[in-house]
């Protein structure tokens, strides 16, 4: 109820007059035009008021600009209010594009309440609940204050401010009680924690999320800098999350609170905000179609709709890659991948751009340039606000690889002989992959699904001595000896929803994610393994930060939150991760990342583990159990395009370091990986040539033992694993390689490519240590337009006295065939 105290006295401490709909002394705001969504009340057109000195000039319509007894604000209550109770009965299709994603997610979340809030721990409770509640007051003062001091200082832009964001919390508080009152769901900590509704109760929905959403988006859309908007998303975000961890609230509640106070403060913005004073427009969920032409496709700002990311194996990257190589592409963020299918086409149009003003340009490049055309002609006519529309189903393919020989697959111990293939399982003998992909857009709404059913023989398991020894190095309990069993198993690779919202993707489920500029692995993130579950947010068009900032040039960020499987020590750990990419220039483009890998069994997930997990750079020995922030990464990486040479050649490097904020801080003890890029040879423009090296065996005594990198002496000894294969490098612990490719191009798809590994294991992790070289033939042909082979052979010799007293090798041999259908298309 003090919520509630609060919101009226704010209401009654505003001036009477200050109702935000215009006179027609004023031309009316294309917010007032513009369509919602969902039907709304018409607002009463306003009669001509002549403006009074010191009078304000926003009245509703027929008020007496001396009548204080009739309060506007009461009068906009009353009619947003009506708004949102008949909107049901106004719903058409098209509303079933957003309604139905976020009424299954909410389903989802009640399904799985109960679950997600045991997992919280009660030691955090007191805390998160002041968090909350702090943050919440804070809000409604922000509110208040800015309609105070606009007021006192005759600011309108600020007066409006304070007065929108006050109208939509207490809409947003009004219909949030109500909903609780009808539901009765009790609070995590009454009765069995199941959360059953009608039993008593005022759980469902959060009035604290609805309010701070309420107040947040209407302050992020008045003055929608970027600093602004961190702020007050993350303070609402704050009381969203604490809500949960304070036992206040399940989940879903604070979803549904959080989605109503969003509805209200776009609504209330859109129907009473004054363009004249500032402020950013907030558009549609699905733009209305030209009036003069009912028969056009409604479009959509393409900054607001849901578009896939394109799978990192894709020939699209290394196309992408070369025109930026030759200058054909100024904006690609190379190092932060997978993009969304629009952020690519946005890139195909840029070096479209390019190539209409240079005649010039090689016939290799033309003709790569018009296939990413064809492939991404869909996206490009997105770029012209056409419906986004559209179910896709990408390709479907079966793989066959073939070892003849004994195979390595530990890379956290002595290599791999098949790396970046998704921890796809292998062994000795015939392997199988057979699976598809495909996508569905519309509106800021997109889902992507892979899936393949995998097939690998049965082996031998490691002897009692290697698990001995592994036991020993991984200060681990020893493990059975135990033989591998044959896999027979559909496992889905990337699978995931996603919504776009100002700017930003944000998109659930299993995700794999490649950090660094490098071809052959990137330190921090690549797909070695198994995709991971995760909540990911991406930033899809670069943005300037304003004053000295600028010189920073665009930048893009991401994060994400996600957990690990198939750990043992210790099972079921959590990982988030942050990114941040600068290009001061169009040839030099920096990133810094941060991963944090903490929780799991035995370290419970309180509030100050997740906040330390983020923010403290001190030795993890420092904290308790309760309070821990885990094993940190931090990463730096860097590609420039070197001058005289810019059309051809880019150096570039991948960098991580443990528990140091960034390897520019500890050069000496940080795992690098160096190389070098040439888009092209003098001469034979269709052959390029790609050169690294890699190395995890630091100079620093803390390496010695494999102790250092991808492992963690306070608690996770097995770091960095996703079913049990590495997440970062293929190097691994303690190793020291090099890799290069070359490939011929045919065509933009038909491509020949040889290639070189070399790697060594030190014997202080491994006793004997190891060595592996392997040399390769990969070939991809197009036969048709939607039917297309790829082939590839490598020959492979290792040698590791632990696993084997002589040098062993191998054949692999690998044929896939992929059909790619037609789409349907809006």
């Amino acid at each position: 109820m003090r919520l509630w105290v609060l919101l009226i006295m704010l209401v009654i401490l505003l001036p009477v007059e200050q109702s935000y709909a215009q006179t027609d002394s004023q031309p009316p705001p294309p917010a007032l035009e513009a369509k919602t969504d969902m039907p709304e009340t018409p607002i009463p057109s306003t009669e001509s008021v002549e403006p009074r000195e010191n009078q304000p000039t926003f009245l509703l319509a027929g008020e007496d600009p001396e009548n204080r007894l009739v309060t506007p604000f009461m009068k906009h209550f009353a009619l947003e209010q009506k708004q949102f109770w008949t909107a049901p009965f106004h719903l058409n299709r098209e509303d079933a594009n957003y309604l139905v994603p976020f009424a299954a997610f909410t389903g989802a979340l009640i399904a799985g309440d109960s679950w997600i809030s045991r997992q919280v721990p009660t030691s955090q409770i007191n805390r998160s609940k002041s968090i909350s509640d702090y943050t919440t007051y804070s809000l409604i003062g922000t509110a208040g204050a800015a309609y105070l001091w606009g007021h006192l200082t005759h600011n309108d832009h600020l007066r409006e401010t304070g007065f929108l964001a006050s109208e939509a919390a207490l809409n947003s508080a009004a219909v949030a009680y109500l909903f609780k009152t009808v539901t009765q769901r009790p609070r995590p900590f009454e009765g069995n924690g199941n959360g059953t509704f009608f039993q008593g109760g005022t759980s469902f929905p959060s009035e604290h999320s609805a309010i701070a959403w309420s107040v947040a988006s209407v302050v992020a859309h008045e003055y929608p800098g970027t600093l602004t908007k961190i702020a007050a998303y993350g303070l609402a975000s704050a009381v969203t999350l604490t809500r949960v961890t304070g036992k206040q609230h399940f989940p879903s509640d604070v979803v549904v609170g959080s989605a109503l106070g969003w509805y209200f403060a776009r609504q209330i913005y859109r129907a009473h905000h004054d363009p004249e004073l500032g402020g950013a427009p907030w558009g549609n969920f699905h733009e209305e179609s030209d009036s003069t032409n009912q028969d056009l496709d409604k479009v959509r700002n393409p900054q607001h709709m849901g578009s896939p990311y394109v799978p990192l194996d894709s020939w699209v990257y290394p196309a992408i890659e070369k025109l930026a190589g030759m200058g054909y592409i100024k904006n690609a963020f190379l190092a932060s991948r997978p993009w969304t299918r629009l952020e690519t086409a946005s890139l195909v149009s840029e070096a479209q751009d390019k190539m209409d003003l240079d005649e010039k340009s090689p016939q290799i490049i033309v003709a790569l340039e018009l296939q990413l055309e064809r492939e991404f002609a869909f996206e490009m006519g997105l770029l012209d606000g056409k419906s986004n529309n559209s179910a896709k189903v990408e390709s479907i393919y079966s793989q066959v690889v073939s070892i003849s020989g004994p195979p390595l697959n530990d890379s956290y111990h002595f290599g791999q002989t098949i790396i970046n293939n998704f921890g796809r399982p292998f062994e000795r003998g015939f392997n199988t992959y057979d699976g598809f992909s495909g996508y569905g857009t519309t509106g800021p709404f997109a889902l992507y699904v892979r899936g393949e059913y995998q097939h690998a023989p049965s082996a031998p398991g490691y002897s009692t001595a290697v698990q001995d020894v592994i036991a020993a190095v991984d200060d681990t309990p020893v493990q059975p000896s135990t033989p591998v069993s044959a896999t027979n198993q559909f496992r889905l690779l990337d699978t995931y929803v996603a919504a776009n919202a100002e700017g930003w993707q944000v998109s659930f489920g299993k995700q794999s994610l490649w950090w660094g500029p490098g071809e052959g692995g990137s330190l921090i993130l690549s797909d070695n393994a198994e995709p991971i579950y995760m909540v990911r947010a991406r930033r899809i068009s670069p943005i300037t930060l304003p004053w000295i900032f600028r010189y920073l040039g665009p930048i893009k960020s991401e994060m994400f939150f996600g957990k690990l499987s198939g750990n043992q020590f210790p099972p079921r750990p959590l990982l988030h991760g942050e990114k941040i990419s600068f290009k001061p220039t169009e040839n030099l483009e920096l990133g810094f990342s941060r991963t944090t890998e903490f929780g799991g069994v035995g370290r419970p997930l309180t509030t100050a583990a997740v906040f330390n997990s983020y923010v403290s750079f001190v030795s993890s020995a420092n904290y308790g159990p309760n309070n821990n922030p885990g094993k940190r990464t931090g990463g730096f990486n860097f590609s420039y395009r070197v001058p005289f040479l810019r059309d051809w050649l880019t150096l570039y490097a991948d960098s991580i370091t443990s528990d140091d904020p960034s390897p520019l801080d500890a050069p000496r003890r940080a795992a690098i990986s160096p190389g070098l890029y040439a888009s092209h040879l003098p001469r034979f423009r269709k052959l390029d040539l790609r050169v690294e090296a890699v190395y995890t065996d630091t100079p620093t005594s803390r390496s010695n033992g494999g102790h250092f990198y991808y492992w963690d002496f306070v608690y996770y000894h097995n770091l960095y694993l996703n079913k049990n294969n590495l997440i970062g490098n293929w190097i691994g612990r303690e190793g020291v390689g090099y890799q290069a490719w070359s490939t011929y191009s045919f065509s933009p798809k038909n491509t020949l490519q040889f290639g070189f590994r070399h790697a060594q294991v030190d014997s202080d992790f491994i006793p004997g240590g190891v060595t592996l070289s392997d040399g390769s033939v990969k070939f991809n042909w197009w036969m048709r337009h939607d039917l297309s082979v790829s082939t590839f052979v490598q020959y492979e010799r290792w040698c590791a006295p632990l696993l084997a007293p002589t040098p062993q090798t191998n054949w692999t041999s690998t044929l896939q065939l992929t059909f790619w259908p037609k789409s349907w298309r809006r």
